[in-house]
This record gives structure tokens, C-alpha cells and sequence, in this order.
């Protein structure tokens, strides 16, 4: 004789209580995962749209040429972490190929080859100065003096960013050193240089000039400036 149990309500309760709960774990977690903000920055050489939610633009770098004699230019930008140009003077495209003169002058035309940038943030934040609004014009052109720069090279900087520093009363300096930019951006130029000089700045204004955690950077060597020699300088705002 076979004995069928009957199976009361608070049975069916037990059974479905576990995976109630287990399914509520799955819906919370899956609801708290969706929270998190992720941080990608993919690489841009297969061809496919380059996507990162944590990248600065390096804002108006300047590339300046002098060969030793008249010369036929190939530049390029590649970015090892992932990253693109955004807008150059002249077109980018896949490069620039430009002739370029002992004055620095590029096809009879532009002083410097100009371009923006999105790229993964690697930019030091452990040496620096915080300068007084009032005293920015002062303070670059002695510091690009310093690093190498020269003449049109600081008043092309000098006329673009002294008037665009104004919304605070200080201004906290990052320099980003050659082997750093290199980091995000690397500069390819065919036929080769003797000396390269690459200089980004990163600024982040602030109201007060309280923050004690900056050091001070060293003093860096002087340029080379013979043979043929490039220069860079470039901005990022944080």
C-alpha cells in the first residue's frame, strides 16, 4: 500500500525560503555591481572607437621643428596605454609629412605643428609649485627658460594660457617630464633628431596656497638645443 504524505503549507515555506533568499543575494549583488564605476581605457590601433572614463586631454601642445637644413618631416603619435588626437593644425590624418626649414617655418606656412589629445591619466601630482595668480607670467617663462625653451616658444605660451589662468587665485604647477609624456604619448619623427625637449604642464587651480604636500622639483639639465632639435610644450588642465 503506497502512503502518500500530505505536505503542509509550512513545508513548502521551508523549501522556498532558501532560495528566496539566495535569490534576493543575487539581485542585491548583481544591483551593487552595476554601482561600480569602471575604469577602461582601450588601446585605439585595431581601429575601433577609443574608449576611456578616466582620461585627461593634453591640451594645446605645440611641436616645434628645426632641422639643419631643409627636410622633409614625418611625425607621428602613438599612445601605448590607448588614446587618439582629438583636433591638429595641420591635419593629422595618419601622421604629419611636412617640409620643414632651419627657422622652424613648416610648409612655408605654420611655426609649429598643433594638436589635442585624449589619453589615460599617468601625470605626477608629487612635485610641484602653487603660484600666485598675479605671478604666472613670471613664473613659466623663467621655468621654460630653464627647461630649454625659447623665444617664440614661451610667448606662443605665454599669449595663449597667461590670459585662460584667471578663475583662481593660485595655481597649483605639475611638471610632466619627457619620460612621463613618453608614458602616454609617444613622438615619432623620421628623419631622427639629435635632441628632443617635451614639456607638459599639469595646473589645477585652487583658492589658497595651503597644500604642504608638494615638493619642490630638482633642477633639470639644460636643453641641447643643436643639430636638429625638437621642441614640445603642452597643458593639462585637472
Amino acid at each position: 500500500m503506497k502512503v502518500v504524505r500530505s505536505v503542509s503549507k509550512s513545508d513548502l515555506m521551508k523549501n522556498h525560503i532558501p532560495r528566496l533568499i539566495t535569490l534576493q543575494i543575487i539581485i542585491g549583488a548583481f544591483f551593487l555591481f552595476s554601482l561600480i564605476p569602471f575604469q577602461s581605457c582601450e588601446p585605439d590601433d585595431s581601429g575601433n572607437e577609443f574608449e576611456c572614463d578616466t582620461c585627461y586631454y593634453s591640451m594645446k601642445p605645440n611641436i616645434y621643428l628645426y632641422p639643419t637644413e631643409k627636410s622633409r618631416v614625418r611625425v607621428n603619435l602613438t599612445f601605448p596605454l590607448g588614446g587618439k588626437v582629438t583636433t591638429s593644425i595641420p591635419l593629422y590624418g595618419n601622421g604629419w609629412r611636412v617640409d620643414a626649414d632651419t627657422s622652424g617655418i613648416i610648409n612655408n606656412e605654420y611655426e609649429y605643428l598643433f594638436y589635442e589629445s585624449l589619453q589615460p591619466n599617468v601625470w605626477q601630482l608629487n612635485t610641484g609649485w602653487i603660484i600666485n595668480k598675479s605671478e604666472l607670467k613670471t613664473f613659466f617663462t623663467d621655468n621654460m627658460l630653464k627647461h630649454g625653451f625659447y623665444g617664440r616658444e614661451i610667448k606662443d605660451f605665454l599669449d595663449y594660457w597667461i590670459p585662460r589662468l584667471t578663475d583662481f587665485n593660485y595655481y597649483e604647477i605639475y611638471p610632466q617630464e619627457s619620460n612621463i609624456i613618453e608614458t602616454a604619448i609617444k613622438l615619432n619623427i623620421y628623419k631622427k633628431p639629435d635632441n628632443i625637449l617635451r614639456l607638459f604642464y599639469l595646473i589645477k587651480g585652487v583658492d589658497s596656497n595651503s597644500n604642504n604636500k608638494i615638493n619642490i622639483p630638482g633642477e633639470e639639465p639644460q636643453f641641447n638645443r643643436s643639430g636638429f632639435y625638437v621642441t614640445e610644450w603642452g597643458v593639462i588642465l585637472k
